[in-house]
């Protein structure tokens, strides 16, 4: 059998041309005061775009592909239809490397935390994208990403102010988000109200901010603890969070 494929960061084509949805989450010179909301765009199901994604991830399955582009086929328009991807990701545990560049997407599902043999995370580009779900994390062979780290709440070049968890307009953007599961200990979340947290830590070769879904106060305890010049808790959000100074 030959080698594996090797991972690279060479450029991609650009996408098609279309319309590109823009947020106001992160303009500069940077607003202090300027509360962050999480989007709470819901994906339409409906659309040949996602039925085109969904066709793509089931291909990528029964061929046991190793490199996963969701977008593939897709005109600019259906392009900036799509805000995530389909929870069957999380079947994919032969996938080595998930491309999204220049993707619309606002959200990653926390069932990406099922493909276990992901290496690499090409996300660049994909300026509407600010966080990722703590499941990322289980990733553990993941040791590559590429990233647009000035639209990543927290980010040590600019410190985008991390949406408030607590607050009531960012209600229907954590239930989007929320898994099944906790983030933590994988138990059954049901009808209960998950602890929503906020923590950084690195994955892959860059710094995210993650966000947690979990069961009880105790496995927020049993989070990691994040890295220096990041905050060093788990946290709700808001201006209250102190962070340290930008470097840019």
């Amino acid at each position: 059998m030959g080698d594996p494929p090797k991972l690279f960061r060479a450029d991609p084509p650009r996408p098609p041309p279309g319309p590109r949805p823009r947020c106001d989450c992160f303009v500069f010179p940077h607003r202090k005061r300027q509360l962050r909301s999480l989007h709470d765009e819901p994906q339409d199901t409906s659309t040949d775009a996602w039925a085109r994604v969904l066709e793509n991830v089931e291909q990528a399955r029964q061929s046991s592909a190793r490199v996963l582009k969701p977008l593939e086929g897709l005109t600019g328009d259906q392009r900036s239809q799509i805000v995530t991807l389909p929870a069957t990701i999380g079947s994919l545990t032969e996938v080595q490397e998930l491309r999204l560049y220049g993707s619309h997407v606002v959200r990653l599902p926390p069932a990406i935390g099922g493909m276990s043999a992901l290496r690499y995370l090409d996300v660049y580009t994909s300026h509407r994208l600010h966080f990722a779900p703590y499941e990322l994390s289980r990733c553990h062979g993941l040791r590559d990403s590429r990233v647009s780290t000035r639209v990543l709440y927290g980010n040590y070049k600019n410190r985008g102010l991390f949406p408030h968890l607590k607050l009531p307009e960012n209600a229907r953007g954590l239930e989007l988000s929320r898994p099944k599961t906790c983030s933590v200990c994988d138990a059954e979340l049901g009808d209960a109200t998950p602890v929503a947290r906020w923590i950084t830590l690195r994955l892959g070769t860059d710094w995210w901010p993650l966000l947690v879904h979990a069961c009880s106060g105790a496995c927020i305890e049993r989070l990691p603890k994040p890295p220096e010049g990041y905050v060093d808790h788990p946290h709700t959000g808001g201006h209250h969070v102190e962070q340290p100074p930008a470097r840019f």
